[in-house]
């Protein structure tokens, strides 16, 4: 049982994370269930309601019982990561608008876990398998309209749901995009050629008529574009060319990252262009290698340049 002042305070925070943090509506959907969870559990560990007297109390001892009552319960280590570090957030939120000491939570550590690096397509890959979504529909205004979505994730490095967002404003597509991706930060992308032909040839085909204030990509009955549909177009390409099951819309996204760094683009730039609020993100999407950042060091560092 959570207290009717902890669920306020609940609200409160996530209002805060919302509109301060910029956080999506996902984003904040997991962190309330992360929180719950974890109170849920510290109410039947103690046998009592949980308010905010009770989370002051918490010790370490508590933290490692939830803790291991999760990994108990085949909770994977990244989502136990994930979770506390929610309550960690919440919990120093708190302690600091009710003056309470949230060392005992804070101390806690997260488990350890192997990132998961992305993988990127080869660039032939990358053209093979736009090319062959085309081929996944007899309908052609349907196969021009897949293609013109993969190419943008590719040739662009779109979210899908960022792809899919686009509406009849936007088009014909401008030189440079402004896209509002995660936590509503906007960013300017460059728009290719090859984008740009994907999605007049779509446009040319498609028996919807163009409206601004409605989405650009149509589903066969002309409402949005379903994402499982892209999904599904490319994971039926992936296997008529015997890709591995990683090969997703969302690898696109990586390989537009990884193949812009291999040919000498700058990694804050590129981290500009995916919209990352931390450089650490993405260069756990160009899935850097040791060799690639040794030469980009080798290069730029003044004393390694004087040798």
């Amino acid at each position: 049982m959570i207290s009717p002042a902890l669920s306020r305070s609940i609200d409160d925070w996530l209002s805060h994370a919302g509109a301060i943090k910029g956080q999506s509506p996902r984003t904040l959907d997991a962190y309330r269930a992360d929180v719950t969870g974890f109170l849920a559990f510290q109410s039947t560990h103690h046998g009592d309601t949980q308010g905010i007297a009770a989370i002051a109390r918490l010790t370490v001892s508590d933290m490692r019982a939830w803790m291991a009552y999760e990994r108990g319960r085949g909770v994977a280590a990244r989502s136990l990561a994930r979770a506390l570090s929610a309550v960690k957030t919440f919990a120093k939120w708190l302690a600091e608008r009710e003056d309470f000491d949230p060392t005992a939570i804070l101390s806690a550590r997260a488990p350890r876990f192997q990132a998961k690096l992305p993988r990127p397509l080869t660039e032939d890959a990358a053209r093979a398998l736009i090319d062959t979504t085309e081929l996944q529909s007899v309908e052609g205004w349907v196969a021009a309209r897949d293609v013109a979505v993969v190419t943008l994730l590719y040739g662009c490095g779109l979210r899908i749901s960022e792809a899919l967002s686009l509406t009849g404003r936007d088009v014909p597509l401008p030189d440079t995009l402004r896209i509002a991706g995660k936590g509503g930060r906007e960013r300017l992308v460059p728009v290719l050629s090859a984008a740009k032909d994907a999605v007049g040839v779509y446009l040319a085909l498609c028996p919807y008529p163009v409206e601004r204030n409605q989405p650009l990509f149509r589903g066969v009955r002309g409402g949005a574009l379903n994402p499982r549909l892209v999904q599904k177009a490319v994971e039926q390409a992936r296997m008529q060319l015997g890709l591995p099951a990683s090969v997703t819309p969302h690898a696109l996204r990586h390989s537009f990252a990884t193949h812009l760094l291999s040919a000498g683009g700058d990694l804050r730039a590129i981290q500009e262009l995916l919209g990352h609020a931390s450089l650490s993100t993405t260069q756990a999407y160009t899935a850097v290698d040791t060799a690639r950042l040794m030469e980009v060091y080798a290069k730029a560092h003044p004393k390694a340049a004087k040798k």
